[in-house]
Protein backbone atom coordinates (compact mmCIF):
# COMPACT_ATOMS: atom_id res chain seq x y z
CA UNK A 1 0.00 0.00 0.00
CA UNK A 2 2.83 2.62 0.86
CA UNK A 3 4.67 1.60 -1.96
CA UNK A 4 1.23 2.47 -4.50
CA UNK A 5 0.64 6.01 -2.79
CA UNK A 6 4.04 6.49 -3.16
CA UNK A 7 4.24 5.74 -6.98
CA UNK A 8 1.37 7.63 -7.15
CA UNK A 9 2.62 10.88 -5.42
CA UNK A 10 5.57 10.47 -7.80
CA UNK A 11 3.79 10.42 -10.90
CA UNK A 12 1.55 13.41 -9.85
CA UNK A 13 4.65 15.58 -9.53
CA UNK A 14 6.08 14.25 -12.94
CA UNK A 15 2.88 14.28 -14.29
CA UNK A 16 2.10 17.97 -12.98
CA UNK A 17 5.76 19.37 -14.00
CA UNK A 18 5.23 18.33 -16.86
CA UNK A 19 1.67 19.29 -17.77
CA UNK A 20 2.41 22.87 -16.56
CA UNK A 21 5.80 23.51 -17.92
CA UNK A 22 4.85 22.09 -21.44
CA UNK A 23 1.33 22.05 -21.88
CA UNK A 24 -0.49 25.49 -19.31
CA UNK A 25 1.52 27.80 -20.97
CA UNK A 26 1.34 26.69 -24.41
CA UNK A 27 -2.56 26.98 -24.34
CA UNK A 28 -2.37 30.22 -22.70
CA UNK A 29 -0.23 32.17 -25.40
CA UNK A 30 -2.26 30.40 -27.80
CA UNK A 31 -5.51 31.16 -26.02
CA UNK A 32 -5.27 34.74 -24.50
CA UNK A 33 -3.63 38.22 -25.80
CA UNK A 34 0.12 38.46 -24.61
CA UNK A 35 -0.52 40.96 -21.26
CA UNK A 36 -2.74 38.42 -20.14
CA UNK A 37 -0.99 35.45 -20.25
CA UNK A 38 2.02 37.34 -18.43
CA UNK A 39 -0.28 38.35 -15.65
CA UNK A 40 -1.88 34.75 -14.93
CA UNK A 41 1.57 33.29 -15.32
CA UNK A 42 2.93 35.83 -12.76
CA UNK A 43 -0.26 34.62 -10.72
CA UNK A 44 0.20 30.69 -11.23
CA UNK A 45 3.84 30.21 -11.13
CA UNK A 46 3.67 30.53 -6.75
CA UNK A 47 0.64 28.04 -6.46
CA UNK A 48 2.87 25.80 -9.21
CA UNK A 49 6.36 25.95 -7.13
CA UNK A 50 4.40 25.37 -3.65
CA UNK A 51 2.61 22.58 -5.44
CA UNK A 52 6.25 21.08 -6.57
CA UNK A 53 7.35 21.63 -2.99
CA UNK A 54 4.80 19.90 -0.96
CA UNK A 55 4.31 16.89 -3.63
CA UNK A 56 8.20 16.32 -3.57
CA UNK A 57 8.61 16.79 -0.03
CA UNK A 58 5.71 14.32 0.66
CA UNK A 59 7.04 11.59 -1.50
CA UNK A 60 10.35 11.71 -0.02
CA UNK A 61 8.71 11.53 3.30
CA UNK A 62 6.51 8.82 1.97
CA UNK A 63 9.75 6.66 0.30
CA UNK A 64 12.07 7.24 3.45
CA UNK A 65 11.64 3.90 4.65
CA UNK A 66 11.69 2.03 1.26
CA UNK A 67 14.57 3.56 -0.85
CA UNK A 68 16.49 6.35 0.88
CA UNK A 69 17.98 7.94 -2.43
CA UNK A 70 14.68 8.51 -4.39
CA UNK A 71 13.77 10.30 -0.89
CA UNK A 72 16.46 11.95 -1.34
CA UNK A 73 15.91 12.81 -4.93
CA UNK A 74 12.76 14.21 -4.15
CA UNK A 75 14.13 15.80 -1.08
CA UNK A 76 16.48 17.86 -3.55
CA UNK A 77 13.24 18.86 -5.61
CA UNK A 78 11.07 20.06 -2.73
CA UNK A 79 14.35 22.16 -1.44
CA UNK A 80 15.95 23.50 -4.64
CA UNK A 81 12.25 24.79 -5.43
CA UNK A 82 12.34 27.20 -2.23
CA UNK A 83 15.05 29.35 -3.57
CA UNK A 84 13.27 29.55 -6.73
CA UNK A 85 10.28 30.71 -5.70
CA UNK A 86 11.08 32.69 -3.45
CA UNK A 87 14.24 34.65 -5.24
CA UNK A 88 14.26 33.91 -8.53
CA UNK A 89 10.41 34.19 -9.43
CA UNK A 90 11.03 37.31 -8.15
CA UNK A 91 13.61 38.68 -9.74
CA UNK A 92 12.58 37.23 -12.60
CA UNK A 93 8.98 39.12 -12.41
CA UNK A 94 11.35 42.28 -11.74
CA UNK A 95 13.52 42.25 -15.09
CA UNK A 96 10.20 42.25 -17.00
CA UNK A 97 8.94 45.05 -15.10
CA UNK A 98 12.16 47.20 -15.39
CA UNK A 99 12.28 46.37 -19.08
CA UNK A 100 15.23 44.36 -18.85
CA UNK A 101 15.00 41.82 -21.40
CA UNK A 102 18.49 40.34 -21.46
CA UNK A 103 18.24 40.09 -17.73
CA UNK A 104 14.84 38.04 -18.04
CA UNK A 105 16.39 35.99 -20.38
CA UNK A 106 19.02 34.70 -18.33
CA UNK A 107 16.86 33.89 -15.42
CA UNK A 108 14.21 32.58 -17.20
CA UNK A 109 16.46 30.05 -19.02
CA UNK A 110 17.66 29.67 -15.64
CA UNK A 111 14.05 28.95 -14.54
CA UNK A 112 13.72 26.37 -17.22
CA UNK A 113 16.66 24.59 -16.79
CA UNK A 114 16.00 24.34 -13.16
CA UNK A 115 12.26 22.83 -13.86
CA UNK A 116 13.72 20.65 -16.77
CA UNK A 117 15.47 19.31 -14.12
CA UNK A 118 13.34 18.98 -11.52
CA UNK A 119 11.55 17.07 -14.34
CA UNK A 120 14.20 14.81 -15.37
CA UNK A 121 14.73 13.94 -11.53
CA UNK A 122 11.51 12.99 -10.74
CA UNK A 123 11.66 10.40 -13.74
CA UNK A 124 14.40 9.09 -12.64
CA UNK A 125 12.57 7.88 -9.33
CA UNK A 126 9.97 7.16 -11.24
CA UNK A 127 12.01 4.61 -12.93
CA UNK A 128 13.06 3.23 -9.99
CA UNK A 129 9.55 1.87 -9.18
CA UNK A 130 9.50 -0.58 -12.34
Amino acid sequence: MLETVSLLTVALLFGGMTLYAFGFAAVLFAALPVDMVRLTLRRAFPHFYLFVIATAAAGAALLWSQNRGSALLLALIALSTVPTRQYLMPAINAATDEGRHTRFKALHGLSVLVTLAHIALSAVVLTRFI
